[in-house]
């Protein structure tokens, strides 16, 4: 699928506008304290900016370039990085990897348990992976526990919204594991 990293981030902006917060994930993720993020499957860049904002070293990663010309048009000072999260090594750690806005659904079928492996690896010992998605589209919370078990990871919490709704078997999930 390929997008237009423009029109894209018109709609965030367009909503920013009307007052709306669009800014749940990066509020979610400050919550854990990081000094450095991942940004995996970062789209136009809108958390990994809004992290950057508060001094927070974040890398992006997205499989698509009109994403991250725009990403680089919206946070020049962030590291940005063209990759396919099946087969991420981006020779590093952080403190917090997040997968914002139904990146698995996004990834070909099939290849969702080669997803997680990817961006786990960038998990340091003691980190976390949070992942929000929703679950009406074939792929779910067992599952998706399953692929984050077989990278070593365990679950911590998981909510119904980036606001921390309890989850209580709703249509979305943000999930949070953590690395040993």
């Amino acid at each position: 699928m390929s997008w237009n990293g423009e029109d894209y981030q018109r709609r965030f902006d367009a909503l920013a506008a009307t007052g709306t917060d669009v800014h749940g994930e990066a509020t979610f993720v400050r919550a854990f304290d990081p000094s450095t993020v991942l940004d995996a499957g970062c789209g136009t860049g809108r958390v990994a900016v809004e992290l950057a904002r508060h001094g927070i070293e974040v890398t992006g990663t997205d499989v698509d370039g009109s994403m991250l010309a725009t990403a680089a048009r919206l946070g020049p000072g962030i590291e940005w990085v063209p990759a396919d999260l099946t087969t991420l090594d981006l020779g590093r750690v952080f403190d917090v990897v997040v997968m914002a806005g139904n990146v698995p659904l996004f990834t070909p079928p099939g290849t969702q348990a080669a997803l997680v492996a990817g961006v786990a690896r960038h998990v340091r010992p003691g980190g976390v992976l949070i992942a929000g998605f929703s679950l009406d589209r074939g792929y779910g919370t067992a599952d998706y526990d399953a692929h984050a078990a077989a990278a070593g990871l365990v679950l911590d919490s998981r909510f119904a919204t980036w606001s921390r709704d309890p989850f209580e078997g709703r249509d979305y999930a943000v999930s949070v594991h953590r690395a040993a």
